[in-house]
């Protein structure tokens, strides 16, 4: 599991504080009735957010409960993260759902926590005790689109001959039914026609590059240095080099492709290693302050006890190393790259954030942003560390949060509606091209990942019916960044060319003109009756949405939570029984009469 469980609890019990406190996870409770480090009101909607997520659930409740709620989000059973049902006097443990991404195993420790057995449905876990696609940490599965006709074999009753050098150090594998009929094999090196392959990963991988070295001469190095020591890149644990090459693009590219991690060490580090190196370098040293990347690398990662395996292979831009670790690596020295997602959360509500918003803000180690978008993430933001900011705030809030992410964190930026729409993404991006005043070269290395939101201009119109049905523009009326011509020039622009129109930061306490001088603009060009929608805490128990005529709009029923939406000349509105409805033709009609 990648993720701390959280139990949920929906009635007072002691149970729930007890598992909680045996898993070392949070303890969720519904509102009025459970004491709980977060307590929420709507359990469903509770749940969908955590589901979501990729959170692993223990909820104390019935089955039935946790299957409605996260059943409109299943899609794929290698993604789900773990559900599982505990009966609220302790006699039943049932995984749901995850049963091959820690559920079984998650049972069994609730089981054994409990003092029953978990009824655990899978069919290797019944036969074996575990999962043949699910290898325990310091292995992994090569071709594990074989692993279901394999598995299948051996539960019709064929028995498995194990093989490779690797198969005494396999005792997980002890439970499997022993014979002729599918080979498993357990070796860091190929095996043809095998039915099942198991890698012990006990292979590290340093390298270095130039900058801008092309991926397809690292990858080529390190293919041949592979086959040169009979080792399947499976095997490999992971990809080890220099800090100073953490944004490089040949680096990344390779340990992507591999599948492995990459974790990265300074000078000082692989500097420690020199005593163990084959192929020293003074001038390797007086560049970067050490006497060897690519072999340092591969060595340190492979822990005291490691030695090199395939010494340094260079070529004209890159260099590379293996080192073998006396067993399987389970973890990690060295420090990953650095990641900073930019996530949009929408208007704030959970039903309107993306899936993979709530996925990045649960993998984020540490929050980041204005205190009220981070209180609108709900469980999500409990437990966390965060670093709130206040309004006004922005410039230090996107440096606070690159310099975390270039220290090795994995730091979410919070912000509400869409976060490249005015908001945080492009102060980001702007803090990385500065030369002056901008970030470190640390913070400019880290991985910058963007993820969209429901912006306040989608979430107006689609309240309102399709008013974005044709061109349409936005313009922010805040001229605190803004020179106040620039935003002039560009609302003569637009109402000339008769978009439909939304207006961001309309209005706030000391900036009163420029909305009037927008709507008096725009009245030269269209109607007087033109449709506005005055659309207020967009998806939040105060949502207001008032319709005007542009002659009518007045600058006092605006307020700085309010996006301000102007139909252009052929926008119309049409009475429906649920309400009016504002639309802008796209000019089907006309096609039809020609």
């Amino acid at each position: 599991m990648a993720l701390t469980p959280v139990v949920v609890a929906l009635t007072a019990s002691p149970l729930a504080a007890r598992l909680a406190d045996a898993l070392g996870a949070p303890l969720h409770g519904r509102a009025g009735r459970v004491e709980a480090e977060v307590q929420f009101e709507d359990t469903l909607d509770h749940l969908r957010t955590l589901f979501a997520a990729g959170t692993p659930i223990v909820g104390i409740c019935a089955a039935g409960i946790l299957i409605r709620a996260v059943a409109p989000l299943l899609n794929d059973k290698r993604a789900e993260p773990p559900v599982i049902a505990v009966a609220e006097d302790g006699s039943a443990v049932v995984p749901l759902l995850g049963g091959h991404r820690g559920a079984n195993a998650l049972a069994g420790r609730i089981a054994e926590v409990l003092g029953v057995k978990a009824a655990v449905t899978t069919a290797g876990d019944l036969a074996w005790g575990f999962a043949l696609d699910e290898p325990p940490e310091g292995w992994r599965l090569a071709e594990p689109e074989r692993a279901g006709a394999a598995m299948a074999a051996l539960l019709a009753g064929q028995g498995a001959r194990l093989t490779g050098e690797a198969a005494e150090e396999a005792r997980w594998l002890d439970g499997l039914p022993r014979g002729d009929g599918v080979e498993v094999a357990c070796t860091m090196g190929p095996a043809i026609g095998a039915g099942l392959r198991f890698a012990p990963q006990r292979v590290t991988l340093g390298v270095g590059a130039a900058r801008n070295c092309p991926p397809e001469e690292l990858a080529f190095l390190v293919q041949a240095a592979l086959r040169e020591a009979g080792v399947m890149p499976e095997a490999i644990a992971a990809v080890g080099t220099l800090d100073l090459k953490a944004d490089e693009g040949a680096v990344l590219a390779l340990a992507r492709d591999l599948g492995a991690p990459l974790r990265l060490f300074n000078a000082a580090t692989l500097e420690a290693e020199a005593p163990r190196l084959a192929n020293p370098s003074e001038v390797v040293f007086a560049e970067v302050g050490c006497h060897g990347v690519s072999e340092g690398a591969a060595l340190a990662l492979s822990g005291p006890e490691g030695a090199l395996l395939v010494a340094k292979r260079k070529s004209a831009n890159a260099t590379c190393a293996l080192a073998l670790a006396p067993a399987p690596i389970t973890e990690l020295v060295g420090r990953p790259r650095g990641r900073l997602s930019v996530v949009g959360i929408g208007p704030g509500q959970a039903a309107w954030r993306t899936p993979e918003a709530s996925r990045l803000v649960a993998e984020a180690e540490e929050l980041v942003g204005y205190g009220l978008y981070i209180d609108l993430l709900g469980p999500l933001a409990a437990g966390k560390p965060r670093a709130d900011f206040p309004l006004g705030g922005e410039e230090d809030r996107c440096r606070y949060a690159l310099e975390r992410a270039g220290e090795g964190r994995n730091v979410a930026l919070v912000c509400s509606g869409d976060a490249g729409i005015y908001a945080m993404a492009a102060l980001v991006f702007e803090l990385l091209d500065r030369s002056e005043n901008g970030v470190s070269d640390a913070a400019r290395r880290a991985e910058v990942v963007v993820t969209p939101g429901i912006s306040a201009l989608q979430a107006a119109a689609s309240r309102a019916g399709a008013p974005l049905g044709h061109d349409f523009c936005a313009v922010s009326l805040s001229d605190l960044l803004t020179p106040r011509e620039d935003i002039l020039r560009r609302l003569r622009a637009a109402a000339e060319g008769d978009f439909v129109m939304a207006l961001y930061n309309p209005v706030s306490r000391t900036r009163r003109t420029l909305l009037a001088e927008a709507r008096d603009i725009l009245l030269k060009h269209r109607p007087a009756d033109t449709p506005v929608l005055l659309a207020s805490n967009l998806g939040r128990p105060q949502e207001q949405l008032t319709y005007r005529r542009l002659a009518d709009l007045q600058v006092d029923e605006v307020d700085m939570l309010t996006v301000v939406l102007i139909g252009s000349s052929q926008s119309r509105i049409v009475q429906r029984g649920e309400g009016p409805r504002l639309y802008t033709p796209r000019g089907y009609a006309r096609k039809v009469m020609a």
